[in-house]
């Protein structure tokens, strides 16, 4: 019974595709390509339903945030390569 679900579901898409305005259809592709790709990678699925992050941030997390960007300013930063270096060995 779920494999007939399935079938009709996509045969639903199908007759849904063919009503799509002209302009709509690339975007339509693109959308899909992105499920196909993306969608399918659990992990991704888990991001993209996680509820947003509303909590305000806390003293502590404000005063990190500060240090994190003064030291920013003041070019205390590694590129991509240096971490790479320092964490995996440079692989």
């Amino acid at each position: 019974m779920v494999i007939a679900v399935a079938v009709d579901e996509r045969e639903a898409l199908r007759e849904l595709v063919e009503f799509l305005p002209d302009r709509a259809v690339p975007v339509a592709e693109r959308f899909l390509r992105w499920l196909v790709a993306e969608g399918a990678d659990p992990m991704m699925r888990l991001l993209a339903d996680a509820p947003v992050d509303d909590e305000p941030l806390t003293p502590a997390e404000e005063a990190a945030l500060e240090e994190a960007r003064a030291s920013v300013a003041r070019g205390e930063v590694a590129s991509y390569e240096e971490v790479r270096r320092r964490f995996l060995g440079g692989v």
